[in-house]
């Protein structure tokens, strides 16, 4: 089965949306901060703010929408758009700082559809009857738990406002056909989210209104689907059985659902849900409907969902095949992740087989554990190549943030180490390296765990917090140390470079004498504009990282190791792990813009390497070699995501590149790699996008762990891509 005429209708509508705006949610949260500055609790003021958006968005259905949901199209007026400037310029710049990242997370839904917001209720009734308001510490509980029921109470009232607003609809429907499934749409609105859901289409509404609800509600993006093909299978199967639902039916609807999330979520991000993999108990879940989301792909073929396969040694051959079928045809979905590596890592961390199993990619590769995380990802993003230029004198490009500071940037506060004169060989430069990339991290942790303070004491999430384990039970809000797991992920960008850099030096300066540190560090100083020779001499004249070649891939062995070490050694402020990444979104392209010309024969503003594989063009000996080098590290401690990217040739041996596909995954999966994107587009497509942009506007690129389109990618973006080697087999 094809995607229907419905799915299609409603994937042209998505291509031709504008920017998605987001001021109507921003003027009720304003409006209603001011009107409760009497409430003595911090907490349920938020609270308050989350209900009041809820109840006064302005619902809207569109055509072939067969889920409520989504940010409305209503321009402000006048007087709106006055107000809201009035509140950004003045009380808005008055609050206090609420850092640090959110989302990236997939929240309970099996709890949602099991109890649905009644049930919270009561599960909040009988915690609050246990109190002694007596005690301080009872009685802020109290006052979250307050907190909690009236932000549920503004997502009840989000529901029948969609549910009334159907009906309105319906009764002035023309055509009957779709008049029905605005009357059913009605109906399934008043059950769900509030009791517990009972068919398939009940759940696939409450999931998607209440993540869209956590998003409007609270002024934040980015929250995934989870494992649908696990939570939603007891409904499919029922509605099966009672002859309620085909799959040919059951296929539309996760169709829409997944075009549902381009409605809500601004381009240049990554949303989606995961598929596949292993139970607690070790064996491979996969069912009916891991095959209807993974066929979704085919259907939707955008950006968003971004959907990835837990791939292992027990996941059916066909699926294996249909992923790689869809992967040949030019589609960026799936991302492949390897389920034994990223299971085995967070039982490592801590997690229970119960719960090591159950994680979710929270946007791009990004590991956080499903309904208990309260997890930082991303945080920060640290340049390894500049931390090389810091030893060696060699300043960030003018414009830099030298590092990502509590807010999220700032001015340039580059000191210039220079080291080099001390430094005699190659060993003393790496000391010196790891050295100055611990400093790095000390300071990163010192930000993040800052960012957690102002969330501590100024933040706080309530209608979040009944979604996420265990802040119910604790009587805590998400942001006071409420969940589960509360680790940070700081992510590595420049892995592929800052590797080839040593090489090089460590050839051409210790071993042949061809420079020294000091007068490499002055032509990198200037760009190499005037030395094409000794350019090109670095580029080439010494080992690159992704050939399989064991005297540079060593020293990734010895840089990953070292930040695994060092992140090791801190605990967040709510008392969770740091664990590293190396991912980059899309801040290797933006690192790189103000990163000086460096010592692997890269030009200065150029993008960093894209992942956890060889830096653009650099791969010498084909894929293999490619993920035989990103694989001789350890993958398992990442749980803050490694993306590595291979980009092929359009083959006209479909059936034999499938095939070798395959195996080429299956050889990365028990490598212990962790996580593989694979893009089948060739340079031509990609130059001829550059001309004539509208003629390919679904064109979907894979980036640094997230796929995107092409044509809306930054000029630097775009040739970043087109500099990726292209295999033509495999």
């Amino acid at each position: 089965m094809g995607a229907t005429a419905r799915v299609e209708r409603l994937r042209s509508g998505i291509l031709e949306q504008g920017e998605i705006c987001r001021d109507e949610p921003e003027l009720l949260w304003a409006r209603s901060w001011m009107a409760h500055a009497d409430e003595p609790w911090h907490l349920v003021r938020r609270a308050q703010a989350t209900a009041d958006t809820l109840r006064g968005l302005t619902p809207q259905i569109d055509a072939d929408e067969l889920f409520a949901g989504k940010f409305s199209s209503r321009p402000l007026s006048a007087e709106e758009r006055a107000e809201l400037a009035a509140w950004r310029e003045g009380p808005a710049r008055a609050l206090p700082l609420v850092l640090g990242q959110r989302a990236h997370m997939a929240i309970d839904y099996e709890r949602l559809l099991r109890l649905g917001l009644a049930g919270i209720r009561q599960q909040i009734a009988v915690y609050r009857s246990r109190l002694d308001l007596a005690r301080a510490e009872d009685l802020e509980r109290d006052a979250f738990y307050r907190a909690c029921l009236i932000a549920l109470d503004g997502l009840g009232e989000l529901a029948h406002r969609y549910a009334s607003h159907a009906r309105s609809l319906a009764t002035a429907e023309p055509d009957p056909a779709w008049r029905q499934e605005l009357e059913t749409i009605a109906a399934i609105l008043d059950r769900v989210p509030e009791r517990p859901a009972e068919t398939f289409r009940e759940a696939l509404q409450a999931i998607h209104l209440v993540t869209f609800a956590l998003c409007a509600g609270q002024r934040m993006l980015l929250f995934q689907y989870g494992r649908p093909d696990r939570y939603l299978l007891p409904y499919y199967r029922r509605d099966l059985a009672a002859g309620r639902l085909t799959p040919d039916e059951a296929q539309e609807l996760i169709d829409v659902l997944c075009l549902m999330l381009s409605r809500y979520t601004p381009r240049g991000l990554a949303v989606g849900l995961m598929i596949g993999g292993r139970d607690g108990s070790g064996m491979d879940v996969s069912n009916e409907l891991t095959r209807l989301f993974l066929e979704s792909i085919a259907h939707t073929r955008l950006a968003y969902p971004s959907i990835g396969l837990c791939w292992n040694e027990d996941t059916p051959e066909e699926i294996q095949t249909r992923a790689c079928e869809l992967l040949a045809q030019g589609l960026t979905h799936p991302a492949i992740f390897n389920d034994e590596v990223i299971t085995r890592g967070l039982m490592n961390a801590g997690l229970p087989p119960a719960e090591a199993c159950l994680y979710i990619q929270s946007t791009c590769v990004e590991i956080t554990p499903i309904a208990s995380s309260n997890v930082y990802v991303a945080s920060p993003y640290i340049n390894l190549v500049q931390l090389l230029h810091d030893l060696l004198g060699v300043p960030p490009l003018p414009g830099a943030v030298y590092r990502q500071g509590p807010a999220g940037g700032g001015a340039l506060h580059y000191k210039g180490v220079g080291q080099i004169a001390s430094v005699n060989t190659f060993e003393e430069l790496l000391s010196a390296y790891e050295a100055r990339l611990a400093e790095a991290i000390r300071l990163a942790v010192a930000d993040e765990n800052t960012c957690q303070v102002t969330r501590y004491y100024h933040g706080g999430f309530p209608l979040l917090s009944c979604f996420v384990n265990d802040c119910l039970a604790r009587g805590l809000d998400i942001d006071q140390g409420g969940a589960r797991y509360n680790w940070v992920e700081p992510s590595f960008v420049g892995l592929a470079n800052v590797v080839d850099a040593l090489a090089a030096i460590r050839r051409l300066v210790y071993e042949e004498g061809r420079l020294t540190l000091e007068e490499l560090a002055e032509a990198l100083r200037n760009d190499l504009a005037h030395d094409e020779p000794l350019r090109l001499l670095l580029l080439h004249g010494a080992p690159k990282y992704g050939n399989d070649d064991d005297r540079v891939d060593v020293l990734a062995c010895r840089l990953t190791e070292a930040i695994v070490r060092e992140c090791g050694r801190y605990r967040t402020f709510l008392g969770g792990a740091f664990h590293p990444g190396f991912f980059c979104w899309v801040m290797h392209e933006r690192l790189g813009a103000v990163t000086a010309a460096s010592a692997d024969g890269r030009r200065a503003g150029a993008a960093l390497g894209d992942g956890s594989g060889p830096a653009q063009g650099r791969e010498r000996h084909g894929p293999t070699a490619a993920i035989l080098s990103a694989t001789k590290w350890e993958h398992t401690p990442m749980l803050g995501g490694i993306a590595v990217n291979l980009r092929f040739t359009r083959s006209r041996r479909r059936a034999e590149f499938v095939t070798g596909l395959r195996s080429l995954v299956n050889t990365f999966i028990r490598r212990g790699g962790f996580e593989l994107q694979v893009n089948v587009v060739d340079t031509e497509t990609l130059k001829e996008a550059q001309k004539n942009p509208e003629a390919y506007r679904d064109l979907v690129v894979r980036i640094g762990g997230y796929s995107d389109y092409f044509v809306g990618l930054s000029p630097r973006m775009q040739e970043e891509i087109i500099l990726r080697t292209e295999h033509e087999g495999i």
